[in-house]
């Protein structure tokens, strides 16, 4: 490994949000933005930006959607055209202005909980309906794990005496770290195509793959967009990526909607111009250097880092932590850890988030942010340097002694 993942960089000074919320003595693994310094291809391209001294109005140019078609392409075997590729501020501003450009006055918008927080606030923002299609939680062994129950799912469509005008997905799966399979996302895209719902999949997290863990040999696993499973299903559904998790770079707030269907992709630009939705200069720029293919190394050692961190989080909750359950990401760096047996037997008093921040001094997400099915839950953020994770997993534990 080439890249020093292990290295300690401070970020107090530097008016981050996940650093300076909190007071200095808490170690904080909530906001999803990891510890590391962005690839050494997207520093350089940024410098060079800077050095050039004039910051102009700038537009996705031909070149950089050509990259994003081709990445599309290389990854996944998803034929996508320069064409289909529209720039956005960022996924959240994708995923809202989807719905004002999909869903009519008095239509509902499905989201699938626990999901991450600006899911549940979609609705409101464009003056529509919520629906709810909950995941369902099993426990194999130690572990959690999370999936569609099909048949929640096709009653909350159209449910509540509301149309649904979206359904808006989360893969891989935020805050379950979890990929969905080609199985579930093809029963759930034929169900919304026999209901005449459009989807929208943020894909945000599809490139922060994770290897098998313990014994398993499935090797890493395999993020498939649900708007390449077929042409009919593409032609219905808004797909939402960005270089911005994967790369560490989401404060240069740029993104991507892939639309194959033109109409629907003249509709969606439409309603972008009317919101003023302008991409960051030097996010673009980012964004170039980061799909171009020369980061590449870079995230395979970021991958392999992640995945150790995982593995190491993992067995020290299941060793350490009684009475606390948690997920085994597939991918992202965030993991979904459960409570609810330390809160019920009063080991925990108020929520886990309120506890460790005030016990442990670690900063979590708060559990029930996420929706129906986070009460009593965390979201942990472990993607840092190794001795972060070990001083704040001994913090928490000590918490709990």
């Amino acid at each position: 490994m080439t890249t020093d993942f292990d290295k300690i960089i401070d970020r107090r000074g530097s008016n981050s949000i996940k650093w300076c919320h909190y007071p200095e003595d808490v170690l904080p693994l909530w906001v999803a933005d990891m510890d590391f310094a962005a690839p050494e291809p997207v520093q350089a391209a940024l410098r060079h930006s800077v050095e050039h001294g004039i910051f102009g109005y700038e537009a996705p140019t031909l070149q950089l959607r050509e990259l994003v078609a081709g990445r599309m392409d290389r990854l996944y075997g998803w034929k996508v055209t320069p064409e289909m590729v529209v720039a956005t501020p960022g996924v959240i501003a994708g995923f809202n202005a989807a719905a004002r450009t999909v869903c009519q006055a008095g239509q509902g918008v499905l989201v699938q909980p626990p999901v991450y927080p600006p899911f549940l606030g979609v609705h409101k923002n464009s003056g529509l309906g919520l629906q709810l299609a909950p995941l369902a939680m099993t426990v194999p062994g130690s572990h959690l794990r999370y999936g569609v129950d099909l048949e929640v799912f096709e009653k909350a469509v159209h449910s509540g005496g509301v149309q649904t005008g979206m359904f808006l997905l989360c893969n891989p799966h935020n805050p379950t770290g979890q990929a969905y399979d080609r199985d579930s996302l093809t029963r759930m895209a034929e169900i919304c195509l026999n209901k005449g719902v459009i989807l929208c999949s943020d894909e945000i997290h599809s490139e922060l793959l994770l290897d098998g863990s313990g014994t398993s040999t499935r090797g890493r696993t395999q993020h498939i967009p649900i708007a390449s499973l077929g042409t009919e299903i593409a032609n219905r559904t808004i797909t939402l990526i960005a270089p911005s998790k994967t790369f560490n770079i989401p404060g240069l707030f740029c993104a991507f909607a892939i639309i194959p269907n033109p109409d629907l992709r003249k509709r969606f630009q439409e309603t972008t111009e009317q919101m003023a939705m302008h991409v960051n200069s030097l996010g673009l720029t980012a964004a170039q250097a980061a799909f171009s293919g020369a980061c590449d190394g870079w995230l395979e050692e970021l991958c392999a880092y992640l995945t150790g961190n995982r593995d190491f989080l993992v067995k020290t909750v299941e060793q350490e932590f009684g009475g606390i359950r948690i997920t085994v990401p597939e991918a992202t760096y965030l993991a979904w850890l459960d409570c609810n047996m330390l809160v019920n037997s009063g080991r925990i008093t108020g929520t886990p988030h309120e506890h460790f921040l005030k016990e442990a001094r670690v900063a979590l997400n708060e559990g029930k942010d996420f929706g129906q099915g986070g009460e009593g839950f965390v979201r942990l953020n472990f993607g840092c340097p190794r001795k972060t994770l070990e001083e704040a997993l001994e913090q928490m534990k000590k918490s709990l002694a």
